[in-house]
């Protein structure tokens, strides 16, 4: 009975192994070419709702952005 159990879920887990396929984690990031009086605060604010606090955190970490300081005309990846 044991080994019929194991062999019903394993073929069951294969069974969804092969249809599942992997998620593409969202939606593709943006560009986004800053403009003068920019500011990380503002951008996310405008593109991410909820908390603002964790849009300047994607931000940051997409783009490898240590700081505030944004230059005009400078590209940014907004996810």
């Amino acid at each position: 009975m044991f080994v019929k159990l194991m062999l019903a879920s394993s073929l069951a887990a294969a069974a969804v192994g092969g249809f599942a396929r992997p998620s593409d984690g969202g939606a593709p990031a943006e560009r986004y070419v800053v403009r003068p009086g920019d500011t990380l605060w503002a951008i996310a604010a405008t593109r991410y709702g909820g908390d603002t606090r964790e849009g300047v955190w994607r931000i940051r970490e997409r783009n490898g952005a240590a700081g505030d300081t944004l230059e005009p005309g400078e590209t940014l990846l907004v996810p």
